[in-house]
């Protein structure tokens, strides 16, 4: 077991160039089918039906999701009952509990691997060395659960998985600490915001979250019935989930998700289907009149900022935008995956 992690260890070390996969958009689901896979490829959507995209945010209302896509709810959300929080916020004084509103980014991608299921360790993934490879802007560190955010704070008790407490009772999972500096303009920007706002409560420059990773055995893709999910009828060889039940601000949770399957036409291929999902919080997302009369800040609406459509966007991490993010995350793990 442990000359396996060691192994793996080692290679994740190694450039990515040499597994560079390329992504193609897809225009729906449809455009996901085994058959349309192609080498070295991942296809990817994150706006499969327009017609549920808030057009003001740019991303689908929680409650829309939930009703119209309750499988991807029941499985991208912390935990199946997980619903919109409710929070106290002061209004002239007057302390008042209103319902926090979500607004949710997902993107759903798939390839095949020139991989057989069998010579797949998905236990050796869930380490430190993975999560770093995935993005190597965002810094991260090994954490105990007692050394977690406390699920009682107030931006993880809503997070908080109801039957256990995160980063416990998992047989094989590692709980991370993850920091992410804002790049380009962006902190320059948000510099510039701080001091035109009147709310004492400033806005940090950096994101700071933290996660569970675990493994799920094929035994519990079968019976959390996943395929549902996936829309591929083939056996399982497990699955690995990331949770992020803590975000010091913007974001309310995220998880990625990535199902291994046999591929039903090639022994020799396995076919991963990977879901990332970011609930955003819909007051970040309102945000306009603050910015409108700075002109150096008329790009900062962060809706604009987000969907990657400001000049205030950069590099190839979060800074980007989710859109751009989410698609090297997906180039990034299915050539982690696909090393030998």
């Amino acid at each position: 077991m442990l000359v396996g992690l060691a192994t793996t260890v080692a290679g994740l070390a190694a450039p990515l160039n040499a597994q560079e996969f390329r992504i193609e958009e897809a225009s729906s689901v449809a455009g996901l089918a085994i058959e349309q896979l192609k080498p070295k490829t991942v296809a990817f959507i994150d706006r499969g039906n327009d017609e549920l995209i808030d057009p003001d945010a740019g991303l689908i209302r929680f409650e829309d999701w939930a009703q119209a896509r309750p499988v991807q709810k029941q499985f991208l959300s912390p935990y199946p009952s997980y619903v919109e929080p409710y929070v106290e916020i002061t209004v002239d004084g007057v302390r008042k509990r209103v319902k926090e509103k979500l607004h949710l980014y997902v993107g759903q991608a798939r390839f095949a691997l020139a991989r057989p299921p069998d010579s797949l360790n998905l236990a050796s993934f869930v380490a430190l060395p993975f999560v770093e490879r995935m993005d190597p802007a965002i810094k991260h560190r090994v954490i105990t659960s007692a050394e977690a955010i406390s699920p009682k704070d107030p931006r993880t008790v809503h997070n908080q998985h109801p039957l256990r407490r995160w980063c416990e009772a998992r047989p094989v999972a590692v709980c991370v600490h993850s920091r992410y500096q804002l790049e380009g303009k962006l902190p320059l920007g948000i510099q510039i915001a701080n001091k035109l706002r009147e709310s004492p409560k400033k806005v940090a420059d950096y994101l700071e979250f933290e996660s569970e990773m675990t493994v799920r055995s094929p035994a519990e893709v079968a019976e959390m019935g996943l395929a549902a999910l996936t829309g591929l009828d083939t056996p399982s060889v497990g699955a690995l989930e990331q949770n992020i039940f803590y975000v010091n601000q913007m974001m309310q949770f995220g998880k990625l998700l990535a199902v291994f399957q046999r591929h039903p036409g090639d022994a020799n291929r396995t076919v991963v289907t990977v879901f990332m999902a970011l609930a955003i919080e819909s007051a970040i997302l309102t945000k306009k009149k603050e910015y409108a009369n700075v002109p150096v800040l008329r790009n900062l609406v962060p809706a604009q900022v987000l969907a990657g459509k400001s000049s205030f966007n950069s590099g190839s991490s979060i800074s980007a935008g989710l859109p751009v993010y989410a698609r090297n995350q997906a180039k990034a793990i299915a050539a982690l995956l696909e090393r030998k």
